[in-house]
């Protein structure tokens, strides 16, 4: 039996409205403003090393390091700037790719809600 057919059956849900969860936002990543995070995990893995969910940040400037990420923006706009990189300029049906272990700097422009998955 494969990993995907143990647990969660095939399912949709609508990304736009889909309702959120709070999320806690260290404040050690805040570098200005006061951006508000949500989210909801739509299917995780036996081991806890991949995950598909929704994720929402209000405006702000917030600082990361990634996972092994491909998300895929449904509305809002942001910047992500990536240490010894250029920045990334996201908006509505942009898919982007970032790697394990980039330290980014979000400057979230509007409320960004982006679909992901997520490998550990």
């Amino acid at each position: 039996m494969t990993e995907n057919s143990q647990a969660t059956p095939s399912f949709v849900v609508h990304v736009p409205d889909a309702e959120l969860e709070p999320e806690p936002l260290d404040p050690g990543q805040i570098v200005s403003g006061t951006p508000v995070v949500t989210g909801k995990v739509l299917w995780e893995s036996a081991d806890g090393k991949q995950s598909r969910g929704i994720w929402q940040i209000t405006p702000g400037v917030v600082t990361d390091t990634e996972a092994n990420e491909l998300f895929v923006v449904v509305s809002g706009r942001a910047t992500i700037e990536i240490e010894g990189g250029g920045p990334l300029e996201v908006g509505p049906g942009d898919a982007a790719i970032l790697r394990e272990g980039d330290r980014t700097t979000w400057t979230v422009h509007e409320t960004l809600r982006k679909a992901y998955h997520i490998s550990l």
